[in-house]
């Protein structure tokens, strides 16, 4: 009679643990998806200008509130691996051509070159000189999103590849992009104004491409001749800093921190 009564206890103990891991597996499906946290418009840092004032009413967008896809949208990480590795459903593909310049040290920079698709809407010559973030060349699923975007609203663009970064062009000197090198986009910039008199430049950077940019604006008041502006997207401000952040488990930084390390290597091991 004893065994019987342990017996027809098991089912209820075993629906206990079910239920359990269920509740387990739930919530980390909401910490993972950052299901609780809640949506807001972005916070803006600004000097009170004219020209602040101008954007602000130019670019409402700035003001509203940030609604992400649903599920996956609040997570970052679930988003930066789904568009950095598979993009969109139809990711476009702009077609350019690609120019090489001969570095002072022997060194071949390459970049592409887009040409608009429309007229822009002031009636002006205007091109997009685009430093990509680190390791990266004009044939990334963002890259070729923003380019495609931009030729469809009447810009010119010419995208940095990377010294090193293209698998199929090899190194023509003993060096690789760097964090501050600012040769090979100046070589570009210089190409396009020599190229197109009559254009007026923006200069984009995203990420490490951000740091370049604007180093390259400050290197010479010359670099800013012709520039309507300069648009710094995601950049890292101090890499000292930002090395120590790296180092942390919080939020999967260090998981972030070994994947760029070892792309990095499979670069220089693939020029070796």
């Amino acid at each position: 009679m004893s065994a019987i009564l342990e017996t027809s206890e098991l089912p209820a103990v075993f629906d206990g643990v079910k239920l359990a891991a269920v509740a387990a597996v739930l919530y980390v499906i909401v910490r993972c998806l950052n299901l609780k946290s809640p949506t807001a418009p972005p916070e803006l840092i600004y000097q009170d200008s004219a020209l602040a004032r101008f954007l602000l009413k130019s670019c409402p967008l700035l003001t509203k509130e940030y609604i992400p896809p649903l599920i996956w949208g609040k997570s970052g990480h679930i988003q930066t691996a789904l568009y950095g590795k598979m993009g969109r459903v139809r990711s476009p593909h702009p077609y350019g051509l690609r120019k090489y310049l001969t570095m002072p040290d022997g060194a071949t920079a390459t970049f592409d070159l887009f040409e608009p698709r429309s007229e822009h809407c002031t009636g002006e010559d205007v091109t997009m000189v685009i430093c990509p973030g680190i390791a990266n060349h004009s044939e990334k699923q963002y890259i070729r999103t923003f380019v495609d975007y931009a030729q469809k609203n009447g810009y010119r663009c010419a995208v940095l590849n990377h010294l090193g970064a293209l698998p199929n062009i090899e190194l023509t000197s003993p060096r690789m992009f760097t964090y501050g090198c600012t040769w090979e986009f100046g070589a570009m910039v210089n190409y396009i104004k020599k190229t197109y008199p009559q254009t007026q430049l923006i200069v984009v950077g995203f990420s490490l491409g951000g740091n370049i940019v604007c180093k390259y604006l400050g290197e010479n008041q010359a670099n800013q001749e012709r520039v309507l502006c300069c648009v710094s997207l995601c950049q890292g401000y101090s890499a000292l800093r930002a090395q120590e952040t790296f180092m942390q488990w919080d939020h999967c930084r260090r998981f972030y921190n070994f994947l760029m390390a070892d792309n990095m290597k499979k670069i220089i091991l693939s020029h070796r």
